[in-house]
């Protein structure tokens, strides 16, 4: 599983680059795409939930299909896992034609007293006609084992089909809070972009009156121009991270999105470490997946043992008449031209003895199987306290998390009580324009700040959900 980061970025511009990387980006009702060529048709808007852009990404996702197609093989096999029992029956007809042509055999009778020939045999046709139909069936403790081996491979692939569709869900609900915070990130930018002209046209004015030296001047016009750079960055970012989450849900390239946010505030639930990883390390997708495999592997083991360490019976029966006639002139259908050659039903009882050598082929294969399971096992062991200790990471991070966010709600209160003081001093004439348009963006970049906490916050709990192996909403939910 990726790792979380709940930290704040430390620029917008990484922002959209991580967004830009990851699926899923939004834009407002009715909004162009940022850096949309002036005068081209405005992208249409698509009203969007998260529970429509999970149904959209499952059913166009292709990796996923790639599992279930996968899986369909197995699925076939699972429903009828008792064809182990249909023998293999051999049907064929051959038709032949000798390099020598037969003659017929006699017997010298000259040397008995007198001159004669008796016939033994009739000369037979060049062309011989002949059938033959085998049907073989091998028995083995193996094969009974081996029908549930075959049903236990199929529950494997479901279980791995339904961690692709968990690990796809989860991610498309964490770009859409992703997007969410990028359309109020990339309004703080321009705002900021706006407050930085402000700030030039201010000092051209102060500069033209005398009030301010030609280097106050330039450090605006550089501060302004610096932040060209960064907003083109976000802007291509969020393009090339809208046409990909587009084409991830299976839409055209230029499909907006319209968004809507968690109404209230986020919830913060109080989270019991020892009971959700108790229950992550028997739910979690991952370990149900290993666990599955484990399973099967010992499975396979046991079909291996009981096909080399115990006999096998075979059942037969086969046979192949010949034609006596010439297939060219004489009747097919004619019984008493039809002879059995051989032909006959047969039981074996067969034990193949090499495995009882240590250094042979056979015994080599089982213990490799034998090695399989305990690696399957020791890597069970393993992804169990790894998860143990990722839900407590996560468990962490989301404490963490909760303390930011608590604090930066202090800070928006204390952003919107500065803001307030600056707009009575502007009314009275005690402070200028533009230190009130700071101001109001520095309570901007705090409420973003709190913003970004929350989400970070939502991010966290799905991360949680899908490390449990619960239903995404169960914790999440709450804040919808």
């Amino acid at each position: 599983m990726k790792t979380i980061v709940y930290g704040p970025f430390r620029r917008w511009g990484a922002l959209f680059l991580c967004l830009a990387l990851g699926p899923g980006v939004f834009a407002q009702d009715g909004a162009e795409i940022p850096g949309k060529e002036a005068g081209g048709p405005a992208a249409v808007s698509l009203s969007i939930t998260p529970e429509k852009a999970v149904e959209m990404a499952i059913e166009n996702n292709l990796s996923l299909q790639q599992a279930q197609v996968s899986n369909e093989a197995k699925r076939r096999a699972a429903a009828a896992p008792w064809n182990v029992f249909i023998p293999t029956v051999e049907l064929s007809g051959t038709l032949g034609r000798l390099n020598k042509k037969p003659e017929a055999a006699y017997f010298d009778t000259t040397p008995m007293g007198g001159p004669g020939m008796v016939l033994l045999s009739p000369a037979q046709p060049q062309w011989v006609l002949s059938a033959s139909l085998q049907a073989t069936l091998n028995l083995n403790i193996g094969t009974f084992i081996g029908m549930k081996q075959t049903v236990e491979d199929y529950r494997a692939g479901l279980i791995t089909v339904e961690k692709a569709r968990l690990q796809l869900e989860r991610d498309v609900r964490k770009a859409y809070y992703n997007m969410l915070l990028a359309r109020e990130s990339i309004a703080l930018l321009r705002e900021s972009y706006a407050n930085a002209e402000r700030r030039v046209t201010m000092a051209q004015g102060n500069y033209r009156g005398g009030l301010i030296p030609e280097v106050s001047l330039l450090q605006a016009q550089v501060a302004r121009e610096n932040m060209k750079p960064q907003i083109d960055e976000a802007e291509n970012g969020y393009k090339m991270a809208m046409a990909s989450f587009a084409m991830y849900l299976g839409l055209p390239y230029d499909t907006a999105f319209e968004l809507t946010p968690p109404s209230g505030d986020v919830e913060f639930i109080v989270l019991e470490a020892r009971e959700l990883i108790t229950h992550a390390a028997a739910n979690k997708p991952d370990i149900e997946e290993l666990r599955r495999k484990l399973e099967a592997q010992k499975i396979a083991k046991r079909v291996l043992f009981f096909n080399l360490y115990t006999p096998t019976l075979s059942l037969g029966f086969n046979m192949d008449p010949r034609f006596g006639g010439d297939p060219w002139k004489d009747s097919l259908f004619k019984g008493d031209l039809w002879n059995q050659q051989s032909g006959m039903f047969r039981i074996t009882l067969a034990w193949r003895l090499n495995a009882l050598l240590p250094f042979s082929v056979e015994r080599q294969n089982y213990l490799a199987m034998e090695d399989a399971e305990k690696a399957l096992g020791l890597g069970l062991t393993q992804a169990v306290r790894g998860a143990e200790v990722e839900v407590y990471n996560i468990i962490l991070q989301l404490e963490k998390t909760r303390t930011t966010a608590e604090a930066q709600k202090l800070t928006v209160e204390l952003a919107e009580r500065t803001f307030r003081l600056s707009e009575t001093a502007y009314r009275n004439g005690l402070k200028e324009f533009l230190e009130v348009q700071n101001d109001e963006l520095a309570l901007r970049q705090a409420r973003l700040g709190a913003l970004q906490q929350n989400y970070n916050y939502l991010m966290g709990l799905l991360d949680l959900e899908y490390a449990m192996g619960v239903s995404f909403g169960t914790l999440s939910g709450r804040n919808e």
